[in-house]
């Protein structure tokens, strides 16, 4: 169900309700008390429409279990905590109630007094977010057995998280510990399956509903580097229009197929993304002079709605970026014009030279497991700031790809660089709100989650940036264990930004993480359909695959990613394929390869030591990859303590080089955080094993059983070896398995 409605009876877009210096915005799904925005989960908020909707009536219990959860599989309880949320949030007293007063045993009803009808919000008023409560726990890697890595793309900008790793952005993971732990690697921003709740295919618009794709534009400019600028314009162009109030904005990750007449199928690809306009463009740059040719269509008929040639200066280029969007907006029925904030945002510089440098850093971040992307997009931001030196959404960028490079290849100064580089955009401007998104990443990156929410909860107030908001806040909730609510606003980023490839790869970490393969590869796939051409997410559906023990799929997954772009994710994981079929010396010079390309991730060390360690001819060369990786993991575990799978596999590591007392303290410190269970407890019974514990380890063993760790896995670690040979670790069903 929609966490943000109800089913029956829905409010109108962007319905505000007021009352006691309290504004609930229906739209932007936010609670502001005295000018404070509130911290109130989904179903709370749904709760609290229900009874609006109702105001002076009484509304039984039982109405809002269905109405709210279906009544699904849920007791009262549930709806006794949402009512104690909305208590605290309202300010409200349960025995002397000014808002919600309890009937006991019937249900409730809201006795406020409303302010008149409800209001249309003010176009360019502020709307603080909904985020929900913090606590601890993070995503990671997978653990041992040559680990697979996902790779999550990177976020770029503030159209995409990461799940290049996940991060958020973009984020990898990589497959590539002999010990079979999938390493995930995350790569930031704030980007989307085979759920029932989560069809792949966008619902089509409903009737009336203003909708529309912005595809990416087409570079017609002699030279073929000039693409950047096409591209960028239309990613402008997309969170300019996503900020529109009652305009739905869909993106295609890529061009979709033509027809027979050599146009797009734009019937096809509404139905896909579920809009009913399409907006395409042409660019071409001679010298000094910029010609923009657009058009917007209807997906239903094919028939142009509106169309228009700009020919100007280059530097004119924001002025035609305005124009367009006015123009699209008011081609399309029921849209009031944009809000000039909206328009604003397609000049974000006044120097055109600042903006060119901008652009090519935003698309570097989008060039997930091109070489020294990140190098290469801090590079072009950082010319930006060199031409105008109050750039604020430049020096976000930078944070931002240096949170990628944290989460992604658990760069630990690379965290100290991002928190310098968020320092300093929010000097620039700290009511940007692309500086707010970049704060919540930082945040959430090393573990602060309450500090993340109220960053995430404020860049909801940008209707562009709404949709990684929801991605950020999810992923805080998916850091905690609370997988229901993270559910819920990945839910919300879908239905804001659908067709986006980033919001499936994140659902998908998600769904990993919570022991759910199946379903990940689910949202997997959806993600290479929808941007085919991303390295990265071939190589995360590999690893995925190989967790699964589907080898043949693994290795084409692998294959379609090198084949695109060779990257040390799909090098990884090929070599965690490799070490799994017994060819250590295969693996151990893929996972060298992979560390050529990327020698600041500790996992890959830790594979070196793994293929190493397993062929008794190099056994004894283990020993320094394995003191790399531990120092490395030691570096990022200051900064992000509460990483479960960080800790196991520095205990690994630990017990690989004979220290006993360092190995036990890192186990008992992943299990005290009681996430990531079935991999914490694979590392935990490697490492337990190597140790001499067996009782430790088989323990251990068992409940990697019971988490559903694969059973192939389990065979391919060495360290298991002589568990796996005694009667006392014969499971049933283990040849099933």
């Amino acid at each position: 169900m929609d966490p943000r409605g109800v089913t029956g009876e829905h409010p109108s877009p962007g319905v505000c309700y007021r009352f006691g210096g309290i504004v609930v915005d229906t739209a932007a799904h936010t609670l502001v008390r005295d000018g404070q925005p509130q911290p109130i989960e989904p179903k709370a908020f749904a709760v609290l429409l229900v009874l609006l909707q109702h105001a002076g009536e009484l509304v039984g219990r039982d109405q809002l279990l269905d109405t709210v959860w279906g009544h699904r599989h849920v007791t009262p309880g549930v709806l006794t905590r949402a009512i104690a949320q909305l208590r605290a949030a309202l300010d409200d007293h349960p025995h002397e109630p000014r808002f919600i007063q309890t009937q006991h045993a019937l249900g409730y009803r809201f006795i406020g007094g409303l302010e008149g009808l409800p209001a249309e919000p003010e176009p360019d008023a502020v709307v603080a977010g909904v985020a929900p409560q913090p606590p601890v726990v993070v995503p990671a890697a997978l653990p041992s057995v040559a680990a697979p890595i996902a790779t999550l793309p990177a976020e770029n900008d503030d159209r995409q998280p990461a799940l290049r790793s996940r991060s958020r952005s973009k984020s990898r993971w990589r497959l590539g510990s002999p010990r079979a732990w999938l390493v995930a690697t995350v790569v930031l921003a704030v980007g989307l399956l085979g759920l029932a709740w989560f069809d792949h295919r966008a619902a089509p618009p409903g009737p009336g509903e203003a909708s529309i794709a912005v595809l990416p534009f087409t570079s017609l400019s002699d030279n073929a580097d000039d693409r950047y600028f096409a591209e960028g314009l239309a990613v402008e162009m997309h969170d300019a229009l996503a900020g529109v109030p009652g305009l739905k904005v869909a993106s295609a990750g890529s061009r979709p197929s033509q027809g027979q007449t050599g146009s797009p199928d734009l019937k096809a690809l509404g139905q896909q993304l579920g809009v009913a306009t399409v907006l395409d463009a042409s660019v071409r740059r001679e010298g000094s002079r910029l010609r923009v040719n657009a058009r917007l269509s209807d997906t239903a008929t094919g028939f142009t709605l509106w169309s228009e040639s700009y020919d100007r200066e280059a530097n004119d280029v924001f002025a035609v970026q305005r124009e367009i969007a006015s123009e699209v907006v008011q081609a399309l029925p029921g849209v009031l014009p944009p809000p000039p904030r909206v328009l604003a945002r397609l000049a974000p510089t006044r120097d055109l030279g600042a903006y060119e440098a901008y652009l090519k850093g935003q698309r570097q971040l989008r060039s997930v497991g091109e070489e020294d992307y990140l190098d290469k997009a801090i590079g072009f931001f950082g010319q930006a700031l060199a031409v105008d030196a109050g750039f604020a959404r430049a020096q976000a960028g930078i944070c931002r790809a240096e949170i990628i490079r944290f989460e992604g290849a658990r760069d630990a100064p690379a965290f100290e660089r991002a928190q310098d580089a968020c320092k300093q955009a929010a000097g620039m401007d700290p009511h940007l709100r692309e500086v707010s998104l970049a704060l919540g990443e930082m945040h959430r990156a090393r573990g602060e989650y309450a500090q993340a929410n109220e960053q995430y909860t404020l860049a909801l107030d940008d209707l562009g940036l709404r949709p990684s908001a929801y991605v950020g806040l999810a992923r805080v909730q998916s850091e905690q264990g609370n997988n229901e609510l993270a559910l819920e606003y990945f839910d919300l980023a879908r239905q804001l930004r659908p067709g986006d490839a980033l919001v499936y790869r994140e659902l998908g970490y998600h769904q990993y993480l919570n022991g759910s393969p199946a379903d990940a590869i689910e949202s997997f796939r959806t993600a290479t359909s929808l941007q085919p051409d991303d390295p990265s997410l071939w190589s995360s559906l590999g690893g995925l695959y190989l967790v699964e023990g589907d080898n043949v799929r693994a290795a084409d997954a692998f294959q379609r990613s090198l084949a695109i772009k060779p990257g040390y994710e799909a090098l990884s994981n090929l070599g965690t394929l490799r070490y799994a079929q017994g060819a250590y010396a295969d693996a151990a010079g893929l996972y060298r390869r992979a560390a050529a390309l990327d020698p600041t991730d500790y996992r890959i060390w830790g594979n070196i030591g793994d293929a190493l360690a397993a062929d008794p001819a190099t056994k004894a060369q283990a020993r320094e990859p394995y003191a790399r990786a531990a120092r490395m993991a030691r570096d990022y575990l200051a900064v992000k303590s509460e990483d479960a799978q960080a800790q196991a596999l520095l205990g690994f590591y630990l017990a690989s080089l004979g220290d006993a007392a360092g190995a036990r303290e890192h186990i008992a410190r992943a299990e005290a955080l009681a996430t990531e269970r079935g991999e914490v407890a694979f590392l935990a019974a490697q490492a337990l094993a190597l140790l001499g514990d067996k009782a430790g380890a088989r323990q251990r063993l068992a409940t990697a059983r019971d988490e559903k760790v694969a059973a192939d896995r389990i065979q391919a670690a060495p360290a298991l070896g002589p568990l796996l040979d005694s009667p006392a670790a014969a499971q049933p069903g283990d040849d099933a398995r």
